[in-house]
């Protein structure tokens, strides 16, 4: 078994496409992806807040305050075209036809409507199809300045004061007194999103190299030669499973070390409050408990991986088997995201899914380590069992030769 270990992994380092898959992308993906994701939701966001809207606004006599506040607003340009506007159809008529950015309608004196104990309502035109459009919320937040002004005089004129208006208004004030830190807190944010990064790495650690140990052989014809040799079948499928093995726990330790390294650099060398207060409190104890958690994945990803290689006829063909397997790990990693998905000993038992919500809690700062230790029970006992049908596989003449 020893020997074949040997022959695999030096067959595996002299290969190029094997050492980029399983060293240069963990520990480039970290900051490559994390760099990517900061500066186009960074971009985006800018540009959407210096962006400057083109408006007509209807009736603005009727609310002049108001209509002051909307023209001196640094995102908001009154149109100066040659249309002119009088109702909400040729508002939306101007909007679509992208004259304008945004219409405002006011039907009625808001003033007078006060007076009249009604209430005046107001419809602001826009198109609402980009994800980040603030455009409403700073109408809405300008209009309700000028309706809070508008009924603290009118209360003031009934004789009442600001304190009695602020207890009639709100009766009960509830005050939020959050329990969890702010790693906790962020921590529940983004901690279900550094699984994403590190489980499907470790898939890949075993994957690629586990097509050429298996179909590869196959396809080049030198797997009768290793059968021929004096070892069993089931040293020979175990010597394989090591080297698989090998490459993925090597991927997990570098995905590992890279992540530590590149949250250290960011901690020390990048002024983003978010950052440190996420993972100021990770500790080397925390990394290492991800990497323990992630061994015995990498042991199931390694058996099941071989086992389709040794199925599949020719590289190809072992390709097009795999890709539904990175599908089948993506899933289980999304049920960890869901709202109200919890590590419990129930979940502690459902494999992928324990692992990525374990992650979670750890990066969290509040993992029950008993829950660590049915994980690592539950997922282990599942390796082996892949492992022995691995096995048992490798031992059949009509896999083997098909």
């Amino acid at each position: 078994m020893f020997e074949v270990f040997k022959k695999e992994l030096k067959e595996l380092l002299r290969d190029r496409k094997t050492l980029i898959f399983v060293v240069a992308l963990p520990v480039a993906i970290f900051p490559l992806l994390f760099a990517v994701m900061a500066f186009i939701s960074s971009q985006a966001a800018l540009e959407a807040e210096q962006e400057v809207h083109t408006y007509a606004i209807i009736n603005g006599s009727y609310a002049q305050e108001f209509t002051d506040k909307v023209f001196y607003h640094k995102s908001f340009a009154l149109y100066k075209g040659d249309e002119t506007f009088n109702t909400v159809e040729e508002l939306t008529k101007a909007v679509k036809a992208g004259t304008i950015d945004m219409g405002i309608y006011l039907p009625s004196d808001a003033k007078q409507t006060l007076d009249d104990a009604k209430q005046s309502e107001w419809q602001v035109v826009y198109n609402d199809a980009k994800a980040i459009n603030f455009l409403f919320d700073r109408v809405k937040e300008l209009a309700k300045e000028y309706g809070d002004a508008l009924r603290t005089n009118k209360l003031l004129s009934f004789g009442v004061s600001e304190e009695q208006q602020a207890a009639i208004i709100e009766p009960i004030k509830v005050v939020k007194v959050d329990t969890a830190d702010k790693r906790e807190n962020l921590g529940e944010k983004i901690g279900g999103f550094i699984p994403y990064l590190l489980i499907p790495l470790v898939l890949m650690g075993a994957t690629y190299p586990a097509i050429d140990l298996g179909a590869g052989e196959k396809e080049r014809g030198t797997l009768e030669t290793l059968l021929l040799t004096p070892i069993t079948r089931t040293q020979l499928v175990l010597g394989k499973f090591v080297t698989l093995l090998a490459s993925s726990i090597a991927t997990t330790t570098i995905t590992v070390l890279s992540m530590g390294v590149w949250i250290s650099v960011a901690i020390a060398f990048v002024d983003l409050a978010v950052v440190k207060n996420a993972f100021s409190s990770l500790t080397v104890f925390d990394l290492g408990l991800i990497f323990v958690l992630l061994l015995p994945i990498a042991a199931i990803f390694s058996s099941l991986a071989l086992a389709i290689s040794i199925y599949a006829r020719t590289f190809k063909e072992a390709q097009n088997y795999m890709a539904p397997l990175s599908m089948g790990v993506i899933f289980p990693i999304m049920i960890a995201l869901m709202p109200n998905v919890e590590l419990t000993s129930k979940t502690a038992f459902i494999p992928v899914t324990n692992v990525a919500l374990a992650i979670k809690e750890i990066i969290k700062g509040t993992v029950d380590y008993t829950l660590v230790g049915l994980i690592f029970l539950a997922t282990v006992i599942v390796a082996g069992a892949l492992l022995a049908f691995c096995v048992k596989w490798f031992n059949k003449e009509d896999v083997l030769f098909r």
